[in-house]
């Protein structure tokens, strides 16, 4: 597949796809961006309709998400809302698309379910890499909101999934006293041979003596029940994807500073974002190849 690439249409996204059609067309391929309409064009970077993007591009980039919950096209620096209509569809059907959240895009649009859809989020090496920048940016949100300095600060790490795992490291390579909490004997026996303190999440049913909180299960954790248990000036950060593991409504009622931190690896390394994204891509094409 990758002899007969030779141009990509980039459709929406964020500051993550400019710097992935910079690294692109530094790479020799020839870029068009669609969706990009308040931005002029940038060095040799080429800004287009969608609809040209898409007849000039041998493969299509699509951003995380693809599209939003209404379907339109996940493209913040666009000036109105994107729909794919159907000659945009037939187009997206003749070529190889690298998307996310494949089975939104399909949901949305029927249509595309023969297309070749290529989901990079869906990999295990995608959402490992992405949990490095992820976990940055979380300690930044945190040092953003906290008073005090991560180090020394009592911190709790629910979940010690891709991003839990590497954040926990962080937080203690900056002198953070970090407590990671966790389901499986086996993950608790990661925790202790790390030189983390753990708890079970299953009987998290209060939250006393941490300053900073971070939840990382994409599920509810903090329903208004724990939250009634926590102490109210502790910091809550959620990192978990919609619809998120914090009760918000009932935290702000309760006056708990908890911060939804969403998308992160974008707002806070984009350009090692869309390195990622490029990596991923370039290997899903070798496989494909094979």
């Amino acid at each position: 597949m990758q002899n007969k690439i030779r141009s990509f249409g980039i459709l929406g996204g964020d500051k993550r796809q400019l710097f992935l059609a910079d690294s692109l067309i530094k790479d020799g391929y020839r870029v068009m961006l669609g969706g990009f309409d308040n931005l002029r064009s940038i060095g040799d970077i080429t800004i287009a309709d969608v609809r040209t993007a898409l007849g000039y591009s041998d493969a299509v980039l699509l951003p995380l998400p693809s599209v939003r919950a209404d379907g339109s096209l996940n493209a913040p620096f666009a000036v109105s809302t994107l729909y794919f209509d159907e000659e945009e569809q037939e187009l997206l059907k003749q070529k190889p698309v690298f998307a996310s959240m494949k089975d939104r895009l399909i949901r949305a649009y029927p249509a595309l379910k023969s297309a070749r859809i290529y989901d990079y989020a869906a990999r295990d090496d995608f959402s490992v890499l992405n949990a490095v920048p992820t976990a940055e940016g979380a300690v930044e949100c945190a040092m953003s909101a906290y008073e005090g300095t991560i180090a020394g600060a009592r911190c709790l790490v629910v979940g010690f999934g891709r991003i839990g795992k590497i954040l926990a490291r962080m937080l203690k390579a900056l002198g953070a006293e970090v407590t990671v909490s966790a389901r499986s004997s086996t993950d608790r026996a990661y925790i202790s041979a790390l030189g983390y303190d753990f708890v079970n999440t299953e009987k998290l049913t209060e939250i006393r003596g941490y300053n900073i909180v971070f939840n990382t299960v994409p599920k509810l954790i903090f329903d208004r029940e724990l939250l009634e248990n926590t102490d109210c000036d502790t910091l809550l950060i959620d990192l978990a994807s919609l619809p998120g593991g914090v009760d918000f409504d009932a935290a702000s009622a309760l006056r708990i500073d908890a911060q939804r931190a969403l998308s992160l690896p974008g707002k806070c390394a984009p350009k090692t974002a869309g390195e990622i994204i490029k990596t991923t891509v370039f290997r899903m094409i070798e496989e494909v190849n094979r």
